[in-house]
């Protein structure tokens, strides 16, 4: 089912996460809908705070991305934990689902090293980089409450500021269900 994604503004998107257990209730049928609230978003990552949940979740699908390591990159990362980021920093132009129609410069570590669990609670730890590390690193700050807005320079987020307000009130054209923290 694809489930709306919540607006800036909305405070979930500003909490920090939880982690969750096997026993998390529907867990298997809530990954499911965030692929598929993803994919019907265009989008390429996920959070579950992004659709109301203020749980350590997040799935990515950076399957259609140029470049990708690993290929075809598509992957479920439950509790995950930032081991380190670490390599020369690099700026790339980055949007939020959250965010709609807003996207500014971003910089961010070229590698990171993450510790997750898979939807069977199996611990992986692994190095990424390039994209995979970006697209991981965007997602992570979902759970841990942070925006991609927190990480531009104050001048440029005052420049947006209108823009994110009109977001928080309904005040935005998209293609996907949104849900709003204040009455359209």
């Amino acid at each position: 089912m694809i489930l709306p994604i919540y607006a800036y503004g909305s405070p979930v998107l500003r909490q920090k996460a939880v982690e969750i257990t096997p026993e998390h209730p529907g867990l298997e049928q809530l990954i499911a809908d965030m692929y598929e609230t993803m994919a019907g978003s265009n989008g390429i990552g996920l959070a579950a705070p992004q659709i109301g949940h203020a749980i350590r979740l997040f799935v990515v699908d950076g399957s259609e991305v140029e470049d990708i390591e690993p290929a075809g990159f598509r992957q479920t990362f439950i509790n995950p934990v930032m081991v380190r980021e670490y390599g020369d920093k690099w700026d790339l132009e980055e949007g939020c689902l959250s965010i709609p129609n807003v996207r500014e410069n971003v910089s961010r570590h070229g590698t990171l090293l993450l510790r997750w669990q898979d939807e069977g609670f199996q611990t992986h730890e692994k190095e990424f980089s390039g994209m995979a590390a970006r697209i991981i690193q965007h997602e992570y700050d979902h759970i841990e409450g942070v925006l991609f807005t927190d990480r531009i320079s104050p001048l440029k987020r005052s420049l947006i500021k209108n823009r994110l307000n009109n977001i928080s009130a309904g005040r935005v054209n998209v293609s996907y269900r949104m849900k709003f923290p204040k009455a359209r």
